[in-house]
C-alpha cells in the first residue's frame, strides 16, 4: 500500500467539516467538566476569576487553533493526527514520542470516561459498589468498540445521537437558568465565596475542559479534505464552546448564591435547568462522547507510527481494513489498553499525567508551526494566512505555563518521559523517510551563524583548522582523510575535492558518479567530512581557484592537505612542489602527508598508549602550526594517550634553549618534552625520531625547494622517518590567546587614544575661548598696549595647539576606523 493510500481516504469517501472534525471536538470540550464542575469553579474562583480562567484556557486553545491552521494547510495531511503534523514538521523522534504517549493517553482516556460514566449511572441506579461501576465501565467500552470497529462513518451516527442528548441538556439548562436569573446575586458572586481553593488550584480542576479540542485532528486520515475541515472544525467548536462556557458560568453566578457553589458537584446546573433529568442525560452523554473520540483517535495513531515504522514490532497494526482503511487491528488494541485500565479501578493517579501528554502535544504543535516559520523556507506556504510566529511560541510557553500551573510533578514526568522516547528514538538507525522542516532550520540557523561569524573581531584565539583535502588515489586518500580528522579534532571542518579533468556531458556524469563513490568512502570510513567532485579542463589550473572560491564567509580553508608523492620520479616532484608553492602563495597554510602503507600499518600497529608525536621545533609560524597540530591530534579518540616531544637542534647553550622552550610551551599551556640535541655532538635528529609514532616538520620553500628548519631538502628526510607531516604556515601563527591582546588589544588603545585626543581638544578649546575673551575685554577697556599684545600672543600659541590637537584628534579616528575595518 502506497503512502497516499495508507495515509488518505478515496476522494469522496471521508467524513466532512461538522462530522468529522466540529462534532468530535465540541463534544469532547463539553464533556463532563461542563456539567459537574462549572458551579464549583465559580464558587471557588468567583464569576471574575472564572471568566479569566476560561479566557486563559480559550487563549491556549485560539493560539493552538491558529498554529494547527497554518501546518495544516501548509502539507497534506494524512491519518495521525497530532503524530503526523509534529513528526511531519519537527521529525520522527518528536513526533513518534508524541505518538506513543497520545496513543497510550487516548487508550487511557477511554477508560477514563468510561469510568466516569459507570460513576454516573451507578449513581443514577443507587448503586454504590465499586465492582458495578467497572462493570458498567466495561460494558461501555465493548459497546463503543462495536461502533468504532465499524468504522468513522458508523461512530460518527452514534455521536450525533450523543450530540442530540448534549443539546436537549443545554437548552433545558438555558430555559430554566434566564427564568431563574437574578442580577444583584450576578454581583455579588464576582468574587469566590467563603473557604475556597483559590484561583490557581480551580484552574486546574477546569483547564483539562478544554484539552479536547483537537480530537478532529486524530480524525485526519477519515477526512475528505482535511485542509479545509481541520481549521475550520476546530475553530468552530472552540468559538461555540468558549460561548456555551460563558454563558453557562454567568447564568450559575445569577441563579445560585455563591456560598452554595463552593462545594457543587453539578447539582447547580440540574437545579437550574427546566428538567433536571435532562442535564443528568446530558452527564452520562458527554462521558460517552469523549470515550469515543478517544476510541476514535488512538488507534488511528498507531496505525500511523505503525506505517512509518517508527517502533519495532508493530508493523502489523499498519493494515487497515475495508474502502477507508479502517484501523481494526490497533481499535482491538485500544479496547484491551482500556479494559485493562478499568479493571485496575480508579484512574485517579495517571489521570493529571494524561492531560499533561495533551498538553505537551499542543505546545508541539504550537512550537512546530514556529519552527516552521522561523526557518524561511520557500515551501512553507500556508493557505491560512492569519497567523504569527510569535503568537505560536506563545502559545507553546502558555501550555508550559498551564502544566506548571495545573501540576508541576506530572507534568515533570511527563517531559522526562517523553525525553526518554525521543532518546530512544534517536538512537535508532532509522533512515530518513520524509523532508521535514530539520533541514530548513538547520540551513537558517548556518546562515545566521555565518553572518554573525562575519561580525566577529578576527583573533588568534579565534583561529581553528579548516581543511581541505586533495587527492586523486583512493588508497592514499582514506589516510589523508584519517589524519585530517585527527589533525582537525572536532574542532573545525574538513572538506575533500576530487578534480575530474575534461568537458562534456559524460565528464559530468562521471564526477556525480565520482563524488557519490567519495560519499560512499567517507561513509566507510565512518568519518564526518563534505566531499565535492569537480570538472576542470586542467587540474593544476583548477586546484588555485577551488582553494580560494571554496567556502563562504569566515567558513573557508585556512589548510590545504596533500599526499606527498610516494614516487622518486623528479619531475612528479618538481610538480608537486610547484604545487605547494602555488597554494602557498594563496595565504592558507599547507600541510604535506608524507606515509605508505608499511609505515602506516606501523602506525596503527603501535598502541594507543605507546605513541608519541615528534615536532622538529623552530619559533616560527610554520613551527607554531606544527606545534598546534600535534596538540590537536591528542584530542582525538586514538591519540588521547600520546606525548609530544619537542625536538631541535643548537650549536651552543643547551640548557638555556631548553629553559627558553619549555617556559614558552608553559605560557602558552601546552604539556610537551623538551629535547635540545648538541649540533656538535649530539646524534643526528632524524635518527633521534626514528621510534616516533608521528612527526611533525615545519616547511619552508626556499629558492624553489621545500626544505627543513635546518635548510635540508625535506623530500629525503622524510623518507627516513615514519610517518610524517611536512607543514608550512601561509599566514601569521600566534599560541598567545589572551583574549585582551591582539587586534582587541590595539582597538581598545586606540579608542584610549580617541578619547584622550578628544578630551585635550576639549580643554584647549575652552582655554582658547578664555583667552580670546580676555582680548576682547583688554581693547574695549582701553588695556595696555603690551598687556594686549600678550594676551594676543597667549591666544596665538593655544590657537595653534588647538588646531594640532584637532589634527591628532582626526589622525586617531582614522587610525580606529582603520582597525574595526580591518577587524571584520
Amino acid at each position: 500500500m502506497t503512502t497516499t493510500q495508507r495515509d488518505r481516504v478515496p476522494s469522496g469517501a471521508g467524513l466532512g467539516t461538522f462530522a468529522g472534525v466540529f462534532t468530535p471536538s465540541i463534544l469532547t470540550i463539553l464533556g463532563i467538566i461542563l456539567f459537574l464542575r462549572s458551579g464549583f469553579v465559580v464558587g471557588n474562583a468567583g464569576l471574575a476569576g472564572t471568566l479569566a480562567i476560561i479566557a486563559m484556557a480559550t487563549a491556549v486553545s485560539v493560539l493552538t487553533s491558529l498554529s494547527l491552521a497554518a501546518i495544516s494547510t501548509n502539507i497534506n495531511v494524512g491519518g495521525g493526527g497530532d503524530y503526523y503534523l509534529i513528526s511531519r514538521t519537527l521529525g520522527l523522534e518528536f513526533g513518534g514520542a508524541i505518538g506513543i504517549v497520545l496513543f497510550l493517553a487516548q487508550s487511557v482516556s477511554v477508560a477514563f470516561y468510561s469510568i466516569g460514566f459507570g460513576e454516573v449511572t451507578a449513581s443514577l441506579m443507587g448503586w454504590e459498589s465499586q465492582l458495578a461501576v467497572q462493570a458498567i465501565a466495561a460494558g461501555a467500552i465493548l459497546v463503543l468498540f462495536v461502533f468504532a470497529w465499524a468504522g468513522a462513518d458508523v461512530a460518527t451516527r452514534l455521536q450525533f445521537v450523543i450530540m442530540a442528548a448534549l443539546i436537549a441538556a443545554l437548552v433545558s439548562f438555558y430555559v430554566g437558568a434566564f427564568g431563574s436569573f437574578d442580577f444583584s446575586m450576578l454581583t455579588s458572586s464576582w468574587s469566590g465565596g467563603p473557604g475556597g481553593i483559590g484561583y490557581w488550584a480551580a484552574f486546574a480542576i477546569f483547564f483539562p475542559a478544554v484539552t479536547g479540542f483537537t480530537q478532529g485532528v486524530s480524525m485526519s486520515g477519515d477526512l475528505e479534505d482535511p485542509k479545509r475541515s481541520l481549521p475550520a472544525g476546530t475553530f468552530a467548536a472552540v468559538g461555540i464552546s468558549t460561548v456555551v462556557y460563558v454563558t453557562v458560568v454567568i447564568l450559575i453566578a445569577g441563579g445560585v448564591p455563591i456560598a452554595s457553589l463552593v462545594d457543587d458537584d453539578g447539582s447547580a446546573m440540574r437545579n437550574l435547568a427546566s428538567i433536571g433529568a435532562l442535564v443528568s442525560v446530558g452527564v452520562v452523554a458527554a462521558t460517552l462522547s469523549s470515550a469515543m473520540a478517544s476510541f476514535l483517535g488512538a488507534p488511528r495513531i498507531l496505525q500511523s507510527m505503525a506505517s512509518d515504522r517508527v517502533y519495532p514490532l508493530i508493523g502489523s497494526f499498519a493494515t487497515g481494513s475495508g474502502e477507508n482503511n479502517n484501523p481494526r487491528r490497533a481499535t482491538v488494541l485500544t479496547m484491551g489498553l482500556a479494559l485493562v485500565t478499568v479493571s485496575l479501578g480508579s484512574v485517579n493517579v495517571i489521570a493529571p499525567v494524561v492531560s499533561m501528554f495533551f498538553l505537551i502535544s499542543y505546545g508541539l504543535l504550537n512550537y512546530a508551526t514556529y519552527f516552521e516559520a522561523r526557518a524561511s523556507s520557500p515551501s512553507f506556504r500556508p493557505t491560512f494566512r492569519y497567523f504569527n510566529k510569535w503568537g505560536s511560541l506563545a502559545g507553546a510557553a502558555l501550555c508550559g505555563g498551564a502544566m506548571l500551573a495545573i501540576n508541576p510533578a506530572a507534568g515533570a514526568i511527563s517531559i522526562l518521559l517523553l525525553l526518554g522516547i525521543y532518546r530512544y528514538l534517536s538512537t535508532r538507525p532509522i533512515p530518513k523517510r520524509w523532508a521535514d522542516s530539520g533541514y530548513s532550520h538547520h540551513f537558517q540557523r548556518a546562515v545566521e551563524s555565518i553572518k554573525s561569524l562575519d561580525g566577529e573581531l578576527r583573533h588568534a584565539r579565534y583561529w581553528r583548522p579548516q581543511l581541505l583535502v586533495f587527492s586523486a588515489d583512493a588508497t592514499r586518500r582514506a589516510r589523508l582523510l584519517t589524519f585530517a580528522s585527527w589533525i582537525e579534532a572536532n574542532s573545525g571542518f574538513t572538506a575533500t575535492f576530487k578534480i575530474v579533468v575534461g568537458d562534456g556531458v559524460r565528464k559530468r556524469i562521471e564526477t556525480d558518479e565520482e563524488e557519490r563513490e567519495l560519499q560512499r568512502e567517507i561513509a566507510d570510513l565512518g568519518l564526518s567530512i563534505h566531499a565535492r567532485s569537480v570538472l576542470a579542463p586542467d587540474g593544476l589550473q583548477a586546484l588555485p581557484v577551488i582553494v580560494q572560491s571554496s567556502g563562504i564567509g569566515r567558513l573557508k580553508p585556512n589548510v590545504v592537505l596533500f599526499g606527498w608523492p610516494e614516487s622518486s620520479d623528479k619531475e612528479q616532484l618538481s610538480r608537486y612542489t610547484d604545487t605547494v608553492r602555488r597554494v602557498a602563495r594563496l595565504g592558507v597554510s599547507v600541510v604535506s602527508l608524507s606515509t605508505d602503507q608499511e609505515r602506516w600499518d606501523t602506525l596503527n600497529a603501535v598502541p594507543e598508549r605507546d605513541r608519541r608525536i615528534d615536532v622538529w621545533w623552530e619559533d616560527d609560524d610554520a613551527g607554531r602550526l606544527a606545534l598546534m597540530a600535534a596538540y590537536l591530534c591528542t584530542r582525538s579518540p586514538e591519540w588521547r594517550y600520546a606525548k609530544i616531544r619537542l625536538v631541535l637542534i643548537v650549536d651552543d647553550d643547551v640548557s638555556d634553549h631548553q629553559r627558553s622552550v619549555e617556559q614558552f610551551l608553559e605560557d602558552a599551556r601546552f604539556s610537551a618534552e623538551v629535547v635540545v640535541i648538541d649540533r656538535a655532538i649530539g646524534p643526528d635528529i632524524v635518527t633521534m625520531c626514528a621510534d616516533a609514532s608521528l612527526v611533525f616538520i615545519p616547511m619552508h620553500i626556499r629558492r624553489g625547494d621545500l626544505v627543513d628548519p635546518y635548510g635540508e631538502e625535506i623530500v629525503s628526510q622524510t623518507a627516513r622517518l615514519p610517518v610524517t607531516a611536512a607543514v608550512h604556515a601561509g599566514e601569521p601563527i600566534r599560541l598567545d590567546t589572551d583574549p585582551s591582546s591582539g587586534r582587541g588589544a590595539q582597538i581598545a588603545a586606540a579608542e584610549r587614544a580617541v578619547d584622550e585626543a578628544a578630551e585635550r581638544l576639549g580643554r584647549l578649546e575652552i582655554n582658547l575661548d578664555e583667552l580670546g575673551s580676555t582680548v576682547e575685554r583688554l581693547m574695549r577697556t582701553g588695556g595696555e598696549p603690551d598687556e594686549i599684545a600678550a594676551a594676543e600672543d597667549n591666544f596665538e600659541r593655544v590657537h595653534r595647539r588647538v588646531l594640532s590637537a584637532r589634527v591628532r584628534l582626526t589622525q586617531a579616528e582614522s587610525d580606529l576606523s582603520t582597525l574595526l575595518r580591518n577587524a571584520r
